[in-house]
């Protein structure tokens, strides 16, 4: 199993922020955590709200400790809502059902760490971690 090494998740972080920059999105917040869901690398852009790091977090969170990207667990609050409500509840609100929570895997398929961006759409947020997990040979779980 390949490692998330703290130079991995800068590199993330940078890509998708260089990402945003192209793309002229928002400024963002990056947050990238390791497979125990703790804080690896994180920046705020200039002019990125005070609120995005807490909601890239819990992007980010929401994802590696379901096992399932944002995006998914949007899904299952459209779907389930109870469910989704009292997860929300059950984990302090630590969860954030939109698109940007997306999972790093390795080449094995194993779950590493997950990323989580706010400040621009969710889709667009979730484009930009693609980008950062793609960049450094990992493979972004969507």
């Amino acid at each position: 199993m390949k490692t998330l090494t703290l130079e991995k998740a800068n590199l993330i972080v940078n890509t998708a922020i260089n990402k945003a920059r192209k793309l002229n999105l928002a400024p963002l917040t990056v947050v990238v955590l390791d497979e125990a869901g703790h804080l690896k690398a994180m920046q705020r852009e200039d002019g990125a709200s005070m609120i995005r790091q807490e909601i890239a977090t819990a992007k980010a969170w929401g994802a590696v400790s379901m096992g399932v990207s944002s995006r998914n667990l949007a899904g299952v609050a459209v779907h389930r809502p109870d469910f989704m409500n009292a997860l929300i509840g059950m984990t302090g609100g630590k969860v954030m059902p939109v698109p940007g929570g997306v999972l790093i895997r390795d080449t094995k398929n194993n779950i590493i760490g997950a990323v989580g961006i706010s400040g621009d759409v969710s889709d667009q947020d979730e484009r930009c971690a693609i980008a950062g997990i793609e960049s450094v040979g990992f493979v972004a779980g969507i």
